[in-house]
């Protein structure tokens, strides 16, 4: 089972600016996090124990499941900063892009 984690620290392009993505074999789970100003302003500031806000999760295989995260990932940020992040989930799992 692959597991992965990436933090996506966006900045005024996202929501609150933090996106954490984490992966357990075809479970992923996107993490929207406020940013914490007490580790520092800048991109390489420690935000591992930011504030989250909200979370969403799916599983690769499900139809529809690129379409959820996409939709997701867009409520968060910006298209350009959501393609980013679907890249690096794609480097990761293989989505079901069937629809139902």
């Amino acid at each position: 089972m692959a597991q992965a984690t990436k933090t996506f620290k966006i900045g005024e392009y996202a929501k609150d600016g933090v996106i954490t993505v984490e992966i357990h074999g075809k479970i992923i789970t996107i993490i929207g996090k406020e940013w914490d100003y007490s580790t520092g302003s800048r991109k390489s500031s420690d935000q591992s124990n930011a504030k989250e806000f909200t979370r969403g999760t799916t599983v690769c295989t499900e139809p529809n499941s690129y379409r959820h995260v996409m939709n997701f990932l867009c409520d968060l940020t910006t298209s350009f900063y959501a393609e980013q992040v679907m890249k690096w989930i794609e480097s990761k799992v293989t989505f079901n892009k069937t629809s139902w």
